[in-house]
C-alpha cells in the first residue's frame, strides 16, 4: 500500500492501482490539482458537492473538509476503487460522506448498465473504449444524471469522467445546482464537441468562470446564483 499526502489529504493507494505516471503526480502533489484548486476557490459552508469519478476520494475528503462530509456524495464507477475510496474518505474524518457505485449517463440512456473499462492505472477507467494496456471490462450500474441530481440536490458538481461529460452537458440541468468544476476532454471529443458542450452549458444557464479555470479544467457558473 503506497502513501501519500497533498494538502493535507493523506491518499492510501493499492500498488496494483498505481502506474509510474500516476505515483509521480501523486508524489510531486500535481494529482488532481486544477480540480482542487478550483473548488476550493469557490465552494463555502452550505455547499452540497456530488463528485462524479470520485476515485480515490482526493476532492471529496477536500470538499468535507469545507462543507462536511455529511454534504458530500463520492461517486465512483471501478469496484476496485470503492474500498480505497471508502477508506479514504474514512481516514480523512469524511466517513459522513455518502459512496455511490456507478457510471453517470444521460437521462435517455437505454440501459440499467454501462459497460466500463477497469484500468491498472485507476485515473485512466473509463466508459467505452480505451484504458489502456491490461484493462478489463465490466458492468457496472448505470445512474441517469437528472435523477442523482435530484436525489442529492448538490449546489456544486465536480465531474472527472473521461469524455463522458458530453452527453451529460447536452441535457437539462436541475436547478439546484450554481456551479460545476470539470474536466473536458476535447481529445475523445474533438472541437466540434467541445463547441457542443459550453453551447449546452449556456443554454442551461451557465457561463464560463475564469476563476479557477485552467487548462482541461473548466469552472461554469450558473448565472444569477448567489
Amino acid at each position: 500500500m503506497a502513501e501519500f499526502s497533498l494538502r493535507g489529504i493523506t491518499l492510501r493507494i493499492p500498488e496494483a492501482q498505481l502506474s509510474p505516471p500516476l505515483r509521480a503526480a501523486l508524489e510531486e502533489g500535481r494529482y488532481e490539482g486544477g480540480e482542487s484548486a478550483a473548488l476550493l476557490r469557490h465552494l463555502v459552508p452550505g455547499d452540497r458537492v456530488l463528485d462524479l469519478g470520485a476515485g480515490a476520494g482526493y476532492v471529496a475528503s477536500l470538499a468535507a473538509r469545507v462543507v462536511g462530509g455529511e454534504n458530500v456524495t463520492a461517486l465512483e464507477a471501478s469496484p476496485e476503487m470503492l474500498p480505497v475510496l471508502r477508506r479514504n474518505l474514512n481516514l480523512n474524518e469524511a466517513g459522513a460522506a455518502e459512496v455511490l457505485h456507478g457510471a453517470v449517463v444521460a437521462d435517455d440512456y437505454p440501459g440499467e448498465v454501462v459497460r466500463f473499462r477497469v484500468a491498472r492505472a485507476f485515473w485512466a477507467s473509463r466508459i467505452g473504449e480505451g484504458g489502456g494496456k491490461g484493462a478489463r471490462t465490466v458492468e457496472v450500474p448505470a445512474l441517469r444524471f437528472g435523477e442523482l441530481v435530484r436525489r442529492v440536490a448538490p449546489s456544486v458538481l465536480v465531474m472527472d469522467i473521461e469524455g463522458a461529460e458530453l452527453d451529460i452537458c447536452r441535457q437539462a440541468w436541475p436547478d439546484c445546482l450554481r456551479l460545476v468544476v470539470m474536466e473536458i476532454h476535447p481529445g475523445i471529443y474533438g472541437a466540434e464537441g467541445t463547441r457542443a458542450l459550453f453551447d449546452a452549458m449556456s443554454r442551461n444557464g451557465f457561463a464560463y468562470m475564469p476563476w479557477g479555470s485552467r487548462g482541461a479544467v473548466v469552472v461554469m457558473q450558473r448565472i444569477g446564483a448567489d
